[in-house]
């Protein structure tokens, strides 16, 4: 069997990273056939960049206005075959979900499509719901409504609070993305309409 080429994947962080470290340790390890090329954020203070660093994966800070168009010249640079939100906190435009169709994932902390958008886990803790839990989706051109490639379930409990929920809620986070994006790389799955095959 012709060994199989290692999905190029673009990362796109504003924050701390621990989704990033994930998905690189997972690429590292093996566990899927992929490779982070290059992790982009908006924010020149993200954590996620030293992460990068410490693997020796090139980075980008594009932080201005106008940003997007430089974005996708520096993933078409890297020829990156799929780009991975992962916790960027900027809605990207119709413009750049066209350029890169079915090619843009995200991983939300919601059994989508209940609590769509921001403060996820403080609406479900609010609204009384006994589990929630993360959802890696395709991106569309609406905010967290692309189809659904795989959840994972979190119980809420009783006395959670929103540092417990949020910490539960990761663990699952930092499983399931790489998971989905294995299922990618080996094309396992087709999108039909609103839902994603399974081969």
């Amino acid at each position: 069997m012709p060994h199989r080429q290692k999905l190029k994947l673009g990362v796109l962080v504003s924050g701390n990273g621990t989704n990033l470290q994930a998905i690189i340790e997972a690429c590292e390890e093996g566990h899927i056939d992929a490779r982070v090329d290059v992790v982009i954020s908006n924010n020149p203070d993200a954590f996620a960049l030293e992460r990068a660093k410490k693997h020796n994966i090139a980075t980008a800070v594009v932080s201005k206005e106008n940003s997007e168009s430089k974005i996708i010249e520096i993933l078409k640079q890297h020829q990156v075959e799929l780009v991975c939100l992962a916790g960027f906190m900027k809605l990207l435009s119709t413009q750049f979900v066209r350029e890169f169709p079915q090619k843009i994932i995200n991983i939300h902390p919601a059994l989508l499509p209940s609590f769509p958008g921001l403060h996820a886990q403080q609406r479900a803790l609010d609204a009384g719901v006994k589990f929630t839990g993360a959802t890696v989706h395709f991106v569309d051109e609406g905010c967290d409504t692309g189809p659904i490639i795989v959840q994972a379930t979190v119980p809420v409990l009783h006395d959670d609070t929103i540092e417990t929920l949020k910490e539960r809620i990761l663990k699952e986070e930092h499983k399931i993305y790489p998971e989905a994006i294995q299922l990618i790389a080996t094309q396992r799955l087709k999108i039909v309409g609103r839902r994603v095959i399974f081969a």
